[in-house]
């Protein structure tokens, strides 16, 4: 690739400048983009919690919460969290808690599902299920990507 070339797909990417004006268009269309969906997990539909249980923590997992006898359970393992959840729900979940970060510890500020849900919207996203608009606090929205992965935006406080 010429120096030419080089030098206008770096100022495209944002990375230089050219004659002075700084080439933000992919910086641009990043900061639009992005949404503060807060902590992620993957949330796992079991069939035998206790077995779930085991085979993670062999995995080097560890319990960060939930409760076993009522089905459900939290795991860690480093920055990486799932939850096993034994007759709550079908199919796996993508899940994204806002207001928490990734050890589900309070964040100061968040964006509001309610606040999401209205973004999502506005890009033209199809909502499976929607937060209650009138409410604040807890709530939750779901989705499904263009394959059909469903994701839960769960916001606990």
């Amino acid at each position: 690739m010429g120096m030419k070339k080089l030098l206008l797909l770096a100022a495209l990417l944002g990375v230089i400048q050219v004659g002075g004006i700084a080439a933000t268009r992919f910086a641009k269309l990043q900061e639009d983009q992005k949404m503060e969906l807060g902590a992620f997990s993957v949330s796992l539909s079991v069939k035998d919690i206790a077995a779930s249980r085991a085979f993670y923590e062999a995995l080097g997992f560890a319990e960060a919460g939930g409760n076993q006898d009522q089905n459900w359970l939290i795991l860690r393992n480093g920055t990486t969290t799932i939850g096993l959840f034994q007759g709550m729900f079908e199919g796996n979940l993508m899940t994204f808690n806002p207001g928490w970060n990734a050890e589900a510890k309070d964040l100061e500020e968040f964006t509001d599902v309610r606040e999401l849900q209205r973004q999502l919207l506005e890009r033209g996203i199809e909502l499976t299920t929607l937060a209650d608009e009138s409410t604040t606090g807890p709530a939750s929205l779901t989705l499904s990507d263009p394959d059909g992965n469903a994701i839960l935006i769960d916001q606990h406080r």
